[in-house]
């Protein structure tokens, strides 16, 4: 079930900023191994980053990004909510990986939310919406204005929640960025063969607070 957030549903076939045909690209990136997808990416030589919320399957995309090229820029939004165990997993492969990590903030503590809040609101409520503003969409938007980039690299799967069915490997966000999901066709059993075959850590104790349930969107890609 999606946040109750104005949903943003890609239907140009072009990307107005770098002038690429996103349904040939798609069909023909749809074979290609994520890495390749990755490198196809860095070559338009445009300005590029990943986010990464450090939840259990994301040293894949950390790996494979950081192989192509080892000082992307890598965007954490740090809602301030996560697990101890998901902060040493960061830390670890923050050091394993010599990520260039660029770590935003929600404005306000947790701390003043649990004041003024009452912790973190019952999900599909006014309240809810208002939090997940807050600890996720304000600090991602700050982060995209601060450092401008033209693609963004994201670990979005297919299988993963109802409105990623309607994405791709390409789509173009409102505000003309190109997003590019370079394991978006791999599912679960992909990824967690690729994390033992590169003896990568998988963090299972992860809580995402915008979201609550697994196949729940937080907003962060319906609104953009």
């Amino acid at each position: 079930m999606l946040c109750p957030l104005q949903a943003y549903k890609h239907e140009s076939t072009t990307s107005m900023t770098l002038n690429l045909n996103l349904n040939e690209l798609n069909i023909e990136l749809a074979g290609q191994h994520p890495r390749e997808i990755i490198r196809w990416a860095l070559s338009l030589d445009q300005k590029t980053l990943v986010t990464t919320n450090f939840g259990p399957h994301e040293a894949a995309i950390l790996k494979l990004c950081t192989e192509v090229r080892p000082d992307i820029p890598v965007v954490w939004i740090d809602s301030g909510y996560g697990t101890a165990a998901t902060y040493k997993f960061a830390e670890k492969l923050i050091k394993q990986l010599d990520l260039n990590i660029r770590v935003y903030h929600p404005e306000y503590s947790r701390a003043y939310r649990d004041a003024t809040m009452g912790g973190v609101p019952e999900v599909d409520t006014p309240e809810h919406d208002e939090f997940t503003r807050q600890v996720k969409l304000e600090p991602f938007q700050r982060a995209m204005e601060a450092e401008q980039p033209a693609i963004w690299l994201t670990a979005i799967r297919k299988d993963q929640t109802a409105f990623r069915q309607n994405l791709d490997i390409l789509t173009e966000t409102s505000d003309n960025v190109l997003r590019v999901a370079p394991l978006f066709h791999w599912t679960e059993l992909d990824l967690e063969e690729f994390l033992v075959e590169n003896d990568l850590p998988i963090e299972e104790d992860y809580y995402d607070p915008t979201k609550v349930l697994g196949n729940r969107e937080c907003g962060l890609h319906t609104s953009r």
